[in-house]
């Protein structure tokens, strides 16, 4: 039966981020056992290596690695270093499965950016409480040679946002501030602070275990792969696959197009598909990797209601904090709907190609730019479709009840065997929570 909860793949090799038993949480001395929390690499020679490496952060903006190191570095004073597991994308997995099942990897790797850096302080920023619960135990185990505090948040798409994060350690709600500073300018009590993603502390663990496998290591990440007749699925893979090939391999053959980079990389049509799973080659198309989330359309599936959905997920993310943002992604929510449901206006085109062009950068966080972004790939990659739901109402679109399907664009994280979920209180918001943790009954 398909579901929404994300397959894990069978073990992989050592010095790749899934390791030899994904599903299963790593015990301290498990990790030690693989070459873990023994390297003897220094710092200066662990920087060199992501440097010549090209290692790419994975939280989604894709910033190398060494260089926000090293800015951090160079602005003196105290530093501060984060682990940013937060992760708001409804369509990935990555960053909270690797806290349930990896947390030593992490921590490693949040220990060694804090040599690097010159930070005394650190902290692991989540918002999923298995999560929570594996790194406290991790911590236990393992103590790091620098205090490390796990903070937690509700989670929401802005939450991870990197000043959001430094605004939620200080204290204050998990909503993003202007920039400038950036966090490594003036971050947690005003301190230079690295806010890295889990799975970029996590490569640079294994690049400072294993030197001679950097460039391996850096061109490998982890997607979450999900849409079509089959239950999405967390793998790893090499840069410079195909995305067809990704496709065909997990159960989406046919694809019509895909929506890339969670939210944020926009709608590819099928030809797209050519395209290597790449940063700067998708960059160059128009569109993203991101956070590695790929949702790909399947064939009898339309992409307008793939574009409706993800824009009332973000509408609905929305902070609420910048006008902009709220009448933006509303206004391009609603058009959207319209479209898909039959009822758009002749102008509805023009109003999404004004409002793709002209949103850009007006809000204090990507949230609103993934929206123009959804607005204007969806006229880039399918214009044909665009008008033919302005001629007509679309029956497959018709057919794809309930009207706020931003379920579908959703994925359930497996729980790690071994890392219980404690309970959770459910949180205000203007929409339901969407990340259910059902119980994983195994791999595939």
């Amino acid at each position: 039966m398909t579901t929404n909860t994300v397959r894990l793949p069978p073990a992989q090799p050592p010095g790749t981020v899934l390791g030899t038993a994904p599903a299963i949480a790593e015990s301290a001395d498990a990790y030690r056992a693989s070459g873990g929390y023994g390297a003897t690499t220094g710092h200066g020679e662990l920087l060199a290596h992501l440097a010549a490496s090209g290692l790419r952060g994975r939280g989604g903006a894709g910033f190398p690695a060494a260089v926000k190191l090293r800015s951090v570095r160079d602005r003196g004073g105290h530093p501060v270093v984060v682990a940013n597991g937060e992760e708001g994308e409804p369509g990935s997995a990555k960053d909270r499965w690797l806290l349930r099942a990896r947390p030593h990897l992490v921590l490693d790797g949040l220990a060694r950016a804090a040599a690097v850096t010159g930070a005394a302080r650190g902290f692991v920023y989540l918002s999923d409480p298995a999560a929570g619960e594996s790194v406290r135990r991790a911590l236990a185990e393992h103590p790091p040679p620098l205090p490390v505090e796990v903070v937690e948040t509700d989670h929401t798409y802005v939450a991870g946002e990197e000043t959001a994060v430094v605004r939620r350690i200080d204290g204050g709600p998990a909503l993003p501030t202007a920039k400038p500073p950036r966090p490594f300018e003036q971050g947690v009590g005003g301190a230079p602070t690295l806010v890295s993603n889990v799975e970029t502390l996590a490569r640079i663990a294994l690049t400072a275990a294993r030197p001679d496998l950097r460039d391996t290591i850096a061109r490998s990440t982890l997607v979450t792969l999900s849409g079509g007749p089959v239950s999405p699925v967390l793998t790893e893979v090499p840069y410079g696959i195909p995305l067809r090939a990704l496709a065909d391999r997990y159960g989406n053959p046919g694809a019509a197009g895909a929506l890339m980079g969670g939210l944020f990389g926009g709608l590819v049509d099928a030809d797209a598909l050519d395209l290597p799973l790449e940063p700067d080659a998708l960059i160059a198309a128009g569109s993203a990797l991101g956070c590695g989330a790929i949702h790909f359309l399947a064939p009898g599936r339309c992409p307008v209601t793939t574009a409706a959905d993800a824009a009332a997920h973000l509408t609905a993310e929305s902070a609420r904090q910048c006008g902009v943002c709220v009448s933006g992604t509303a206004a391009v929510g609603k058009a959207l709907y319209g479209l898909a449901a039959g009822t758009a206006g002749p102008d509805t085109a023009d109003s999404l190609d004004r409002w793709a062009r002209g949103l850009r950068g007006r809000g204090a966080c990507g949230l609103l730019d993934a929206a123009a972004g959804i607005a204007g790939s969806l006229l880039r990659s399918f214009p044909h479709l665009v008008r033919s739901h302005l001629a007509a109402p679309c029956p497959v679109c018709a057919g794809a009840a309930p009207a706020d399907g931003r379920h579908r664009l959703t994925v359930a994280v497996p729980v790690v065997a071994g890392a219980p979920v404690p309970a959770r209180p459910a949180r205000p918001a203007p929409s339901p929570t969407p990340f259910p943790l059902p119980a994983l009954k195994g791999t595939p």
